[in-house]
């Protein structure tokens, strides 16, 4: 029930605040809005209008978050980390498709935890599936999936699926 109250209240959320511009304070302003069902949400959460985030009641998001235009946040078992920047159009999924009797249609989606580690960078159009990890002061390329646990900080992740592409300096 409480999961179903969430998912309204996320809605309402975004219906009453969709017009109004994405400037510092009102993005703010919609962050709190959207904290009061959160699980757990620290200072500094910046959402803009058409971002789309469901499933409140299981998200974490620690101090300084920017969630950009378009994103998709969906699922229970999500930690944002501070100061973590998400660029726009991207999906984080904290659940999967399974596969039951020749099709996916009706079979049950398998949850598992999303954790994206303090200081990264989510650039645009980006998916993280459930189950991944992203270490911290790290950047998810443009375009990349991240669908796995991965430990090295300071690098660069990217491709279809992520890889390791390079140690950055920080």
């Amino acid at each position: 029930m409480k999961l179903k109250f969430s998912i309204l209240y996320s809605w309402l959320i975004r219906t009453l605040t969709f017009f109004l511009p994405n400037i510092p304070f009102l993005m703010r302003f919609r962050g709190f809005l959207y904290s009061v069902m959160m699980k757990e949400c620290g200072k500094d959460f910046q959402v803009t209008s058409s971002a789309i985030i469901n499933s409140l009641s299981g998200l974490i998001i620690k101090n300084h978050v920017y969630i950009g235009p378009n994103t998709v946040i969906i699922g229970v078992d999500i930690i944002i980390e501070d100061e973590v920047l998400i660029g726009p159009n991207c999906v984080i999924s904290g659940g999967n498709h399974s596969f039951l009797n020749g099709s996916f249609r009706f079979a049950p989606s398998i949850g598992a935890p999303v954790l994206i580690k303090k200081g990264s960078w989510i650039a645009a159009n980006c998916t993280i599936t459930a189950g991944a990890v992203m270490p911290h002061r790290s950047i998810l390329a443009a375009g990349a999936v991240l669908s796995q646990k991965f430990t090295d900080g300071d690098a660069l992740y990217g491709g279809i699926p992520a890889k390791f592409i390079k140690t950055i300096n920080t």
